[in-house]
């Protein structure tokens, strides 16, 4: 497609005429010398003096060229432009996070898979959220674990092959024995901070209860809150353990109630893949499209190509000037 950009420049296509009508004929004075016997000694040197007055006159090339040219700069002023085709650009509209525990007991094999078989809690939950992060293609994800403290692993990303890697290097006990559970959200929420999308979501799992936080859990929840956070809590494992391995889902149902989340239990690796399910789909898959059209600028052309007029029309203009000099000179140089 193509536009001009300043349209309204073609206004002053009539500026030349409008001038040639209003402003005075240029003159220019200069001294001489009356001789009342000029033509006397002209005769004798066999000279042919011309008029007093030059009035310069105007010829065919100037009438075609002079308004040509002008048409090309103004055209040239108005910003001609190529719309290209549009590009669109699909970008996410949510960030989520996932803020995973990775204390020493994740490592507990107690976790049933399909099939029955006790498996490593930690082995349930890579594959789980692989799974949700390979359904979530139009979001960015970021990754947090916790354990004695919280870590950032990813920043939020679509390149989700970085996050199926570092899922897949997560080992149990990597970031300690104890759990922070209320770092890891203050941790979230930071991340966050810098974060754009209209939808804010982080997901917590744990199985075991707060036991080496600096921030409590709760007063966590209410800065995510304030920060318009949401906080899906998962609790795994055995409620009725003690100590660290005990998850405490009271708490959990406590956060996810503040932020205006969920809270789920996952009981064995069934119960958590339906989790992720669900948490798929109250979570509808946004994004947002970004269109523009390249311009590609023209107007070199129209500029470039009344210079060269102009100087094609300098050129012969002074190839002829030079043409008729030599022949008066060889016809002066005959007749002496």
């Amino acid at each position: 497609m193509f536009q001009f950009e300043y349209p309204w420049a073609f206004v002053l296509l009539p500026l030349p005429v409008f001038m040639w009508w209003w402003l005075p004929p240029y003159r220019e004075e200069s001294p001489s010398v009356r001789l009342p016997f000029f033509g006397e000694v002209a005769e004798a040197a066999g000279l042919r003096p011309a008029a007093g007055a030059v009035v310069p006159r105007r010829n065919w090339l100037q009438h075609v060229l002079a308004p040509a040219a002008w048409v090309l700069i103004v055209t040239a002023l108005a910003r001609p432009q190529l719309l290209e085709a549009p590009i669109e650009k699909l970008q996410p509209s949510r960030d989520i996070l996932l803020a995973l525990d990775l204390s020493q007991s994740m490592d507990t094999p107690d976790f049933p898979d399909p099939s029955g078989k006790r498996i490593a809690r930690v082995q349930a939950v890579k594959r789980v959220v692989s799974d949700f992060v390979t359904q979530r293609p139009d979001d960015r994800i970021g990754l947090v674990v916790f354990g004695d403290a919280a870590y950032p692993l990813a920043p939020f990303t679509q390149d989700h092959d970085l996050v199926h890697t570092l899922l897949d290097e997560m080992l149990p006990g990597m970031a300690g024995n104890s759990t922070a559970l209320g770092d890891a959200i203050g941790l979230g929420v930071r991340m966050f901070e810098h974060s754009d999308a209209s939808g804010k979501v982080m997901i917590v799992l744990t199985d075991g209860n707060d036991t080496a936080s600096r921030m409590p859990p709760e007063r966590a929840a209410e800065v995510a809150h304030g920060q318009s956070v949401i906080v899906h809590t998962v609790g795994i494992g055995d409620p009725a353990a003690q100590g660290e391995a005990r998850v405490d889902l009271a708490l959990l149902q406590h956060m996810a109630r503040i932020t205006g989340g969920q809270y789920f239990f996952g009981a064995d690796q069934s119960a958590l893949a339906g989790i992720y399910d669900t948490l798929d789909r109250i979570m509808p898959h946004d994004r947002k499209t970004l269109s523009w059209r390249p311009q590609r600028e023209l107007f070199m052309w129209p500029l470039g190509a009344a210079l060269i007029i102009v100087l094609l029309y300098e050129i012969v203009l002074a190839t002829y000037a030079a043409y008729v000099t030599r022949a008066t000179t060889a016809a002066t140089q005959r007749a002496s």
